[in-house]
């Protein structure tokens, strides 16, 4: 048995799951998700999301954990909702948005302007002295993941100095410089 596939899905209240032939469609106050699943059994039983394999073929044992844990992500999603944030470590280096346009600064040329996904609600942060903050909010985790590793891959961090996208309370492993 898969040890996350066999734990049981708890749904809160105000959120709804419905589950139709090879389709689970999870409604709450931020949204509403869908997703396709195969090789499994889903089932709605007492305010739970039960995700059961049919044998032990190792595709099935692959994709019992894997829908159980794309169901817990949409009702977490719907409920409460997932946030990233990326901090701009850089001289020069800004952030600033109109609606769900991002306009960064990260050293080149030209600024880098990105349309957001309407799903995604984007908040910047700038303080004097201390580095700009890109916040990304929104009910779908895949979206916000993607959508952050996109805006990270503009500039990515840097060994040496440490300059660059990267997210708040991420580890750089650093490289001393060269030795004279």
């Amino acid at each position: 048995m898969s040890r996350i596939g066999k734990n049981p899905v708890v749904i809160p209240a105000g959120v709804t799951v419905e589950v139709a032939e090879g389709l689970i469609t999870v409604k709450g106050k931020l949204g509403q998700l869908t997703q396709e699943y195969s090789d499994v059994t889903v089932k709605v039983e007492d305010g739970q999301v039960l995700v059961e394999r049919s044998s032990d073929h190792k595709d099935h044992r692959a994709k019992h954990g894997l829908y159980r844990s794309l169901v817990n992500n949409m009702i977490i999603g719907v409920s409460e909702g997932f946030t990233k944030s990326l901090e701009l470590v850089g001289v020069g280096y800004r952030a600033s948005n109109q609606g769900n346009k991002l306009d960064l600064a990260l050293g080149f040329s030209h600024n880098i302007v990105l349309d957001i996904a309407p799903e995604v609600t984007l908040e910047t942060v700038s303080e004097k002295g201390k580095n700009p903050i890109v916040k990304l909010t929104s009910f779908d985790k895949q979206l916000v993941g993607q959508v952050a590793a996109k805006i990270r891959a503009f500039r990515k961090p840097e060994p040496y100095k440490g300059k660059g996208v990267k997210f708040v309370g991420e580890v750089l492993r650093r490289k001393a410089g060269k030795s004279a």
